[in-house]
């Protein structure tokens, strides 16, 4: 149903706005009417998936609004008066959804079916907290929760990004150099070799053959770079689960500890909000970012909504995982068990991120070298043998 901004006059004489959601211009008058509001200008709010996108970081900016409404509802704030305070401080997209919710809530809906009107906004696992925060009266305790679990989540992925903006500029810069290299410098020097009528070695017939094909076969290199790109994303969309399946048997072990770092992070958060664990089970298999582990997590759910523990349901899971699961299940305190594990794992993720980054730079700074070398080689070698053959 579209969403309607609107300005108008209360029954005071006072100026208002607002949104509402309506089936036309005509319905939202009326509604606005029904309201007291006599309205002076009504128009249609931009579909929020299109501005959306246009957000810098629309999970930094749910972080701090859930942070700062827990503060405001913890200082016992009523829920639409904190609501109208945070989105008067909001712009853009972000006041029209806030201003949504604090619309619903007038009309006598619960926090939690006010945000699922907005499912591009916030995911299953946070409104699912929100409902099990209101049934349980302890609303601000898990919206601190939850700013916390999305600021750490937020830190995971900041330290993957920024572990890798140093070789990834070097990979980019590398590649310029060789294309550039292979483009406009090599073709100079061949061609005193191609004048020549003395026979070439073969390493130099390689290096003129890699540099007529960069300069002269350059659209079909780009278009056999794009192609790849687009069957990766055609495979990756089509069979998923083969990838994933490939990736956890990467040999580092970083990204298995990077998806053992969302299963105990996000289930234990889940858990401690007080929702079920077959619920908690669901919504952590959507988080974790792998088909394969999803689909065994789903498995494992069956299992133990017939009874089973969750410690012999999850299969192909690490021994230590389950191992910490059955100690968490014994002694009746799993949530706080997961959560010190998911801090163990997170220490391990860093140590073998930064670990795995400090291989990669001299191995590109190698791959480099040997393609200088070989180029260097190859234009020498053919120099050395026309030296000896002018004595």
């Amino acid at each position: 149903m579209p969403i309607f901004k609107y300005r108008g006059y209360d029954r005071g004489g006072l100026e208002t706005e607002g949104v509402i959601e309506a089936d036309g211009q005509r319905d939202a008058a009326i509604k606005i009417k029904s309201k007291g509001v006599f309205p002076k200008e009504i128009t249609e709010a931009a579909p929020h998936r299109k501005i959306f996108l246009l957000q810098k970081n629309p999970a930094l900016t749910l972080a701090n609004i859930t942070r700062r409404l827990s503060t405001l509802v913890s200082s016992g704030v009523p829920l639409m008066e904190a609501m109208s305070a945070i989105s008067s401080e909001q712009k853009g997209n972000w006041k029209n959804i806030l201003i949504d919710i604090k619309e619903k809530l007038a009309a006598g809906a619960s926090l939690e079916r006010a945000m699922q009107a907005h499912p591009q906004i916030f995911p299953d696992f946070y409104t699912g907290m929100i409902a099990a925060g209101e049934s349980s009266g302890k609303l601000a305790d898990v919206l601190l929760k939850l700013s916390d679990f999305l600021e750490n989540e937020l830190n995971v992925k900041n330290k993957v990004r920024t572990a890798l903006v140093y070789p990834t500029f070097m990979a980019g810069i590398s590649v310029l150099i060789v294309i550039f290299l292979f483009t406009f410098v090599i073709p100079k020097i061949t061609k005193i070799f191609e004048d020549t009528s003395t026979s070439l070695p073969l390493i130099t017939l390689i290096l003129i053959w890699i540099s007529t094909a960069f300069k002269k076969l350059w659209w079909l290199l780009i278009f056999m770079a794009g192609g790849s790109l687009i069957l990766y994303r055609k495979i990756r969309e089509t069979k998923r689960e083969i990838i994933d399946s490939i990736l956890l048997k990467e040999p580092l072990g970083i990204l298995m500890d990077l998806y053992m770092l969302r299963f105990t992070m996000t289930i234990s958060f889940l858990l401690s909000g007080g929702l079920p664990i077959l619920r908690s089970m669901r919504l952590t298999a959507k988080a974790i970012g792998n088909k394969v582990l999803e689909k065994r997590i789903i498995s494992a759910e069956n299992l133990v909504s017939q009874g089973a523990k969750l410690s012999t349901s999850l299969e192909g899971f690490p021994p230590t995982i389950l191992q910490i699961i059955s100690t968490g299940e014994q002694t009746g305190k799993l949530p706080e068990v997961l959560k010190k594990t998911s801090e163990s794992y997170e220490g391990e993720f860093d140590r073998r991120l930064q670990r795995a980054i400090s291989l990669l730079e001299p191995a590109l700074i190698l791959i480099m070298g040997l393609i200088v070398g070989f180029i260097v080689v190859a234009v020498l070698l053919p120099i050395f043998e026309l030296n000896q053959m002018m004595k």
